[in-house]
């Protein structure tokens, strides 16, 4: 599979590229738990079928840590004992917040209350923006056909400011 654009080969693509890098490193940097971003950027890649994300996201949540367990689990994680409430319900809110193209309802009440249980302002406010700029991420990547495979961790580093 080769991509049909090369973004950062574009000057005005490796421009926006890095706006968007720096926004997901204020999320990075935010009082969001770093394992419950790697769940969701995972989650909603599996969700989009973005095989550039699920690599990306796979590989950086290993480089910092995270269980393979949990890794393989999180398309399932409704029936899988290895997430506490507070990820539950940042998947769930990451699920809703993704499928609202799939005719869902949006989130629901249900899934927001368990999210505010869990995440003060700052916190929801890093997840909302977190969930939006991967299905943004995903997005761009299906369109262009990014394939899945060849990332390595920290690849984008010398993006930041």
């Amino acid at each position: 599979m080769e991509p049909r654009f090369d973004l950062m080969a574009n000057a005005l693509g490796a421009k926006i590229a890095k706006r968007i890098y720096n926004v997901a490193l204020a999320i990075t940097e935010s009082p969001l738990p770093r394992s419950t971003q790697d769940l969701v950027m995972l989650r909603a890649s599996q969700i989009n079928g973005c095989g550039f994300c699920v690599d990306y996201h796979t590989k950086d949540a290993t480089a910092a840590g995270e269980d393979a367990v949990r890794l393989h689990l999180v398309a399932a994680w409704r029936e899988s004992t290895v997430f506490t409430g507070a990820e539950r319900a940042a998947l769930a809110l990451a699920e809703e917040g993704t499928r609202i193209a799939d005719a869902h309802p949006g989130v629901s009440d249900e899934t927001w209350a368990k999210a505010r249980e869990h995440y003060d302002d700052d916190q929801i406010a890093a997840l909302l923006s977190l969930i939006a700029m991967i299905n943004a991420n995903n997005r761009l990547n299906v369109m262009v056909r990014n394939p899945g495979g060849s990332y390595q961790p920290g690849q984008f580093a010398e993006m930041a400011n």
